[in-house]
């Protein structure tokens, strides 16, 4: 059966990442999702949503401590509590593995009870402000530099709250040179390809986790809510959709994501049936279908498999269209009888067109889609070895 591919394209590397500081705030609070790793991407997020970003002042114990741009005052109770550690000294550990790494900076005071640290390098990634003024610590973004965040992933085994941060700072919505974006906010670990599609292999290597570990977490996350992950059959992969995020992030409505729209976008197994007896039983649409003069003739199976897989795709986001007796459709051109046509055309332009209308009752045009094929090269194989 014949099968399309996309295109794919090259996508330049983000240098940082936006996150919300309420969401960190969510995760410390979360104890289903497990600390147990030494990546310290989590602790360094932490230490990042509490920098201020002007200079501002704190007081502990009666004593007032001046708290400047990139940096913040905390009891060693207080820092235990956002590591969830059980010992102080855990938490100390901690920031001794930070700092070797030159991430940050600390001192201890107060008798070693008040921890005072600095983010290294904050102004490079966060605007410093100038004036001097108490700062919000549960609203907010801060901004955390991609290739930080890759190099703690690399460096040791990551844990669950670590992976969470991975996928977030990994995210990409409604970007044109990355496939599927357009459908939702999706995991990319910028490979170059544009391309969101990844195997447990790849992650297994990235996270330092076994390949089941790896399937289990994953799971975990998606029961809980953080994410959406979709597996395709063979060796194409999953692709990770972040739940919760446009409405972390931008404050809208977040959107639903369905799999066959997502294997039509990354062109997975969209296959049409070689004849139309074998699409007798599942009668996709009962309305009336027009087809373009262009064609002499047009497979009516091929058209209610097109009509299928969009009604399951927009039902989804609110277009109850093809439920509606009075709808109408317009194809063109699609046909089983013409395709002998179409792939001469196909090779020479390296992709086919074709439109579709929704029309309500006689001419009112309600919505139009444009379907963009490009025949792989497995199937071109197959019709040259013929």
């Amino acid at each position: 059966m014949p099968e399309y591919q996309l295109q794919i394209k090259q996508v330049v590397d983000y240098p940082r990442c936006r996150i919300y500081r309420e969401f960190i705030h969510k995760l410390i609070n979360d104890r289903s999702i497990r600390i147990n790793g030494g990546s310290g991407l989590f602790h360094f997020t932490v230490l990042c949503s509490y920098a201020n970003f002007r200079t501002s002042y704190r007081r502990i114990d009666g004593i007032s401590y001046t708290v400047s741009p990139g940096e913040w005052v905390c009891t060693v109770k207080e820092l235990s509590c956002w590591f969830r550690t059980r010992f102080h000294r855990q938490a100390l550990s901690m920031l001794d593995t930070l700092q070797k790494q030159h991430l940050i900076s600390y001192t201890l005071l107060g008798r070693g009870n008040v921890v005072k640290y600095k983010i290294l390098h904050w102004a490079r990634h966060n605007s410093a402000l100038e004036y001097n003024a108490p700062c919000q610590k549960d609203t907010g973004f801060f901004f955390l530099p991609v290739s930080v965040a890759l190099e703690l992933v690399s460096s040791a085994r990551c844990s669950e709250m670590d992976i969470v941060l991975d996928l977030w700072v990994s995210a990409v919505y409604n970007d044109t040179q990355v496939q599927g974006s357009d459908v939702g906010p999706v995991a990319y670990f910028r490979n170059g390809t544009g391309n969101p599609l990844v195997s447990y292999t790849e992650l297994s290597c990235r996270w330092g986790l076994s390949r089941a570990t790896v399937c289990r977490i994953l799971k975990k996350l998606d029961g809980l809510g953080y994410i959406s992950i979709m597996s395709f059959p063979g060796r194409h992969g999953s692709v990770i959709y972040l739940q919760n995020y446009l409405s972390t992030m931008f404050e809208i409505s977040d959107v639903l994501i369905d799999k066959e729209e997502v294997a039509m976008t990354l062109n997975i197994h969209l296959e049409l049936p070689e004849t139309a007896e074998t699409e007798k039983s599942h009668s996709a649409s009962e309305h009336e279908v027009i087809v373009s003069d262009a064609l002499s003739s047009v497979s009516k199976s091929h058209i209610e498999t097109i009509l299928r897989k969009m009604a399951d795709i927009l039902s989804t986001q609110g277009i109850s269209c093809f439920s509606c007796p009075l709808s109408r459709y317009k194809l063109y051109p699609l046909s089983d009888d013409c395709w002998e046509e179409l792939i001469p055309r196909a090779r020479g332009k390296s992709t086919a067109h074709f439109g579709l209308t929704i029309l309500c009752g006689t001419n009112t045009s309600i919505a139009t889609f444009e379907l963009t094929l490009t025949p792989s090269e497995e199937h071109e194989n197959r019709r040259n070895l013929k």
